[in-house]
């Protein structure tokens, strides 16, 4: 599944923190199973779908002229080609500028996504549903935590949210209250 806002007119500015030249455009990466919210296990994810998580952050994000490229697989290979797709193996103007990312279980297993991430050379914020913490052992070792610079778990879809708002104020210098 793949949707975004309209496209506009490439516009472009330096952040002041990397003198970085911004495309206003940003990559939601939805992990395993994520197509599945809604029915899967509601007393632990919720009742929302991803769909509606997905429109409401295009939505927010489009409201403050950045364009939310939304991808989700059940599949790790898919998922690497389109972090490359949009990272390194696009245009210079068509490179996202920062990433919101719910690995979903191949954060416990995914080397292959670690270093896809990487090779962006674009920050990311690792986003949870539950409190992987507060679960099963195996779900408390994740390959990205350490090199995201966040990590948002437990608070449900206000976690993308969340994260959505940190890249719009500290990526686009937005005031995420208007």
């Amino acid at each position: 599944m793949t949707s975004s806002t309209p496209s506009k007119t490439a516009k472009q500015s330096t952040n002041e923190n990397s003198n970085q030249i911004l495309t206003y455009k940003l990559l939601l990466v939805n992990g395993v199973n994520l197509n599945l919210l809604g029915k899967r296990e509601p007393h632990i994810y919720g009742h929302t779908t991803l769909a509606d998580i997905e429109k409401q952050l295009v939505e927010r994000a489009a409201r403050h002229g950045v364009e939310l490229i939304c991808i989700q697989s059940n599949h790790e290979g898919k998922l690497v080609d389109d972090i490359q797709h949009h990272g390194l193996l696009a245009d210079k103007s068509a490179q996202i500028d920062a990433i919101i990312i719910n690995p979903a279980a191949f954060t416990h297993t995914s080397v292959a996504l670690r270093d896809a991430l990487l090779a962006t050379q674009k920050p990311f914020i690792e986003v949870h549903l539950s409190n992987v913490h507060a679960r099963e052992p195996f779900r408390h070792h994740s390959y990205l935590s350490d090199v995201a610079v966040g990590v948002i778990c437990g608070l449900g879809q206000l976690g993308y949210q969340m994260a959505l708002d940190y890249w719009l104020s500290n990526m686009y210098a937005v005031d995420t209250n208007k």
